[in-house]
């Protein structure tokens, strides 16, 4: 796909996303976290695009943390800032703060330092939200990101759960919003190709054997019988049917199966072993102008 057509794709799914979700309404302030990976960069530069063409009114900030992490370089998006500052008057902010030694000390051996690495830097990110004013946090996770959680859930702890595309923070004074939903990961790396971005690798856990990337993997061999496969699954994080699911919070039917009844008074239950309840897994809206550009 040429670079024109592609951008316009991106912005077209960018645009459906804000639409179907009301992520960003009229007078936004937006951290726009960036973490020097492809997704955190297509993703700034989504918002400029929108910024520019939209019909209201919102603000960008640009946010990087440095977790110091072996063999960190950050001049690269010391450059970058500098770029969308001098080309789009966007301020932003590189913050230290040694995360990686905190979450090394506190991961098991053998496990991966993602989760405990997520919290940390989401609680940090809300705090700089705070003292530049902002009332959203967006985050560059993808298509194929909410997909892989999903089936992470799934397959490892027992539970229906991803990334919504919006989510107010546990204080109810952030949302994070991911803009980027509905773009495919594939599109991402080849705007980042066509864009020349300076990718900053992750060296705090992207050397680590983890179960998204197992997930990876299963999704392209469902793809190759199936090519539908990540569209299907993206469409089922919002086609949920509740009535066909064991949840009894979803069902006030199940709700009689916590008292007696003919058969556990029968003893019926001592002839086999009932299963387990699954574990917990890892882990609002507003009326506003629609986001639209064509």
């Amino acid at each position: 796909m040429r670079q024109r057509g592609l951008e316009s794709k991106i912005l077209k799914l960018m645009s459906t996303a804000n639409k179907d979700f009301n992520m960003i309404t009229e007078g936004d302030r937006i951290l726009v976290a960036l973490s020097g990976g492809k997704d955190s960069y297509g993703l700034m530069w989504g918002l400029m695009q929108m910024k520019a063409k939209a019909p209201l009114h919102f603000d960008l900030v640009a946010y990087h943390l440095d977790q110091g992490q072996p063999n960190y370089d950050g001049h690269p998006m010391e450059r970058f800032m500098a770029k969308i500052k001098d080309e789009n008057g966007i301020e932003g902010e590189v913050e230290y703060q040694n995360t990686y030694s905190r979450v090394v000390e506190k991961t098991k051996e053998g496990k991966s330092y993602c989760s405990l690495c997520s919290r940390f830097r989401r609680a940090i990110m809300y705090k700089a939200a705070t003292r530049h004013g902002c009332n959203k946090v967006a985050l560059g996770h993808h298509r194929d990101d909410l997909i892989e959680t999903l089936l992470l859930n799934v397959l490892y702890a027992g539970s229906i759960k991803s990334m919504p595309p919006r989510l107010r923070s546990d204080a109810g004074t952030h949302e994070i919003i991911r803009p980027l939903a509905y773009v495919p990961e594939d599109d991402m790396a080849l705007l980042a190709d066509y864009h020349q971005y300076e990718i900053m690798p992750c060296n705090l856990c992207g050397s680590q054997v983890s179960q998204r990337k197992e997930v990876k993997q299963l999704l392209t061999t469902l793809e190759q019988a199936n090519p539908h496969v990540k569209g299907n699954l993206l469409n089922a994080l919002g086609n949920i049917e509740p009535s066909q699911l064991m949840d009894p919070k979803l069902n006030p039917l199940y709700a009689q199966a916590s008292g007696p009844n003919e058969l556990s008074a029968g003893g019926l239950e001592d002839e086999y072993e009932a299963p387990a309840k699954p574990p917990r897994a890892i882990g609002t809206n507003s009326g506003s102008p629609l986001l639209t550009i064509l």
